[in-house]
């Protein structure tokens, strides 16, 4: 049984933090990012209470490296995770070289906990209790059934199915369980239980929706009757998500935390166009989330792939009501929190950078360029200006040219190459991001490639 915290504790303390992740979910799949089919009550709240970026990526569009980013502040590469990690028990994952954020906020006196997706390693040195987490629930790899949690994605590699959830170390059978309403449950309790001391926390919400396989309750496809089936399943997934973000928010409410905590929404890397996220294959592919018009989608490097809903909100730091345009990347939360909670991030070997006083302050993006690499593809966003190398506009299919150069503040969708008609800038843009990414392959051949070579 808790007790209520003393009235200054919440003053003595350093802020609590709060990062919801969701997975494969689109840049236009949140009701305060436009979409109207279904709402979001609770997120667009929290987005109302804060600040809503229009311009954050993910640093992949696959989930693996874009989880890994989060977690270090580095590109995917110098993290020592390029590619999505298969779910089989030997899989390595993130290096112990790597310092997560978890470890970080651990050694400054935060209690952690995990809730919910992981998919940076399942080979026990990686899995996230040794990754400088207190607290830990949920499964290690992509994806798991929602109510039976097992893991069948690994059959196309000739991997049998395994069942995948974990609670403090230990498998954990939860059978007819919703994962999201467990995932969900453990994260209320976690801040329900921390609230009532003197040491600040961090939980880390990983939430496995809206990725496939596409299963909802009842209750929430009854909210939807009135859409596609594909598309109802989607708006009732995200819509038990956001119910789960409420529930957290008002247990921060109940227990007088809420103003000292900074909470971080976003989504790993854009919707999925894969034959797995519907029944038979013959829906409409668009019904596997939307890009607002951004082109792309999961597995590529156009904006549909990376762009993608982020909100902070910290109501003793951070204005309400505010919408940022500029660029901010999910390395970023790593020194951001660090600056919030007043950890001096020199002794970190960070790519990212704090984006609290763009958020809270409109200050300007701290980058003047980003880049992406995945497979075949690089990217580069300079200003305005977004190159992509080789890009993909679907998995496993050939590139419909080699540059595409646009304007994003002219043409978002990405919709008119620019590269005939600005070589100068092509050549500039391609210069950097092949010197970034021949630096990206120079760290990984001298330090990740054999560490986590089960990976790929």
């Amino acid at each position: 049984m808790t007790t209520e915290p003393n009235a200054d504790q919440t003053a003595r303390r350093h802020p609590n933090i709060v990062v919801i992740l969701t997975d494969d979910q689109g840049y236009g799949d949140l009701s305060c990012m436009g979409q109207t089919d279904f709402r979001t009550p609770n997120l667009d709240g929290l987005a109302a209470s804060g600040t809503r970026f229009t311009d954050w990526y993910s640093n992949s569009a696959v989930c693996s490296p874009a989880r890994a980013s989060i977690i270090t502040g580095r590109y995917p590469g110098n993290a020592g995770v390029r590619s999505i990690i298969r779910g089989h028990r030997k899989a390595s994952g993130l290096p112990a070289s790597v310092p997560t954020l978890a470890e970080a906020l651990k050694q400054q006196g935060y209690r952690t906990g995990m809730f919910g997706k992981w998919h940076l390693g399942s080979v026990e040195e990686t899995r996230p209790e040794h990754r400088g987490f207190d607290e830990t629930f949920g499964f290690l790899a992509g994806c798991v059934d929602y109510y039976s949690h097992i893991m069948y994605n690994d059959l196309e590699h000739g991997m049998d199915p395994v069942h995948d959830l974990w609670e403090n170390g230990s498998e954990k059978y939860e059978n007819g369980t919703y994962l999201t309403h467990g995932i969900t449950d453990r994260a209320v309790r976690f801040v329900r239980r921390w609230s009532a001391s003197e040491q600040p926390f961090f939980a880390f919400v990983s939430y496995n929706a809206p990725h496939y396989p596409m299963h909802a309750p009842e209750k929430y496809m009854a909210r939807f009757a009135h859409l596609p089936w594909d598309r109802r399943v989607m708006a009732a997934m995200l819509s038990a998500v956001d119910d789960g973000v409420g529930e957290i928010l008002n247990e921060l409410e109940r227990q007088g935390e809420r103003d000292n905590t900074l909470v971080f929404f976003q989504s790993d890397n854009g919707p999925s166009r894969e034959r797995r996220n519907w029944l038979d294959g013959t829906q409409d592919p668009y019904y596997g989330g939307t890009s607002a018009g951004l082109k792309g989608h999961k597995f590529s490097l156009y904006d549909g792939g990376i762009r993608v809903p982020a909100i902070m909100s910290w109501p003793a730091r951070i204005p309400a009501g505010q919408v940022v345009h500029e660029v901010g990347i999910g390395m970023d939360l790593f020194p951001t929190v660090l600056e919030a909670a007043g950890i001096a991030g020199s002794q970190y070997n960070l790519d990212g950078a704090s984006v609290l006083s763009m958020a809270a302050d409109a200050q300007l993006s701290p980058h003047a360029d980003v880049f992406w690499e995945l497979m075949d593809q690089t990217a580069v966003r300079s200003g305005n200006w977004k190159l992509v190398i080789a890009g993909q506009l679907v998995e496993h299919e050939a590139p419909p040219v080699e540059y595409h150069l646009a304007d994003l503040g002219e043409d978002p969708s990405e919709s008119n190459n620019l590269a005939a008609t600005h070589p100068d800038i092509v050549d500039e843009l391609a210069r950097r991001a092949f010197e970034w990414r021949r630096s990206i392959e120079k760290q990984w051949e001298r330090h990740w490639g054999p560490e986590v070579s089960g990976s790929a």
